[in-house]
């Protein structure tokens, strides 16, 4: 999930393209009871990153570009089906950031982008927030 865009598949192999996707060193956080992990930058937030979207359960927010895995008996593996389309719908609103309480981001939620594959020739349009 990028900020600013709707959420879509990618597969994702091994840790330099997890690094890739999130630009740098990774930290995953659990907030579910579900086996999945929420897999971001470790240092989003000192990086400036943009925010992308509020995490319940404690974890405020994330900045930067993330992604949600399962988790395997010793790794991250593949989502399901029903867990691919559950979080797409969870994640499907962008967010803005307005402020924060606490650990709580005020947020204000709005249509994302869509992620479109470029034409032969175009580039790729440029997150908010990186323009």
């Amino acid at each position: 999930m990028e900020p600013g865009y709707a959420p879509y598949e990618k597969e994702i192999n091994g840790l330099r393209e997890m690094q890739a996707v999130v630009g740098g060193g990774i930290q995953a956080i659990y907030p579910y009871q579900e086996p999945v992990a929420i897999v971001c930058n470790d240092e989003g937030i000192l990086k400036r990153l943009p925010f992308n979207r509020s995490i319940e359960g404690g974890y405020g927010g994330v900045f930067g570009t993330f992604f949600v895995c399962g988790q395997g008996e010793e790794s991250f593996c593949s989502l399901t089906p029903e867990q691919i389309k559950t979080y797409k719908q969870k994640f499907h609103q962008a967010e803005i950031l307005l402020g924060a309480a606490e650990n709580k981001p005020i947020t204000l939620k709005v249509e994302p982008r869509t992620k479109n594959k470029p034409s032969k020739g175009l580039s790729h349009p440029t997150p908010p927030g990186r323009e």
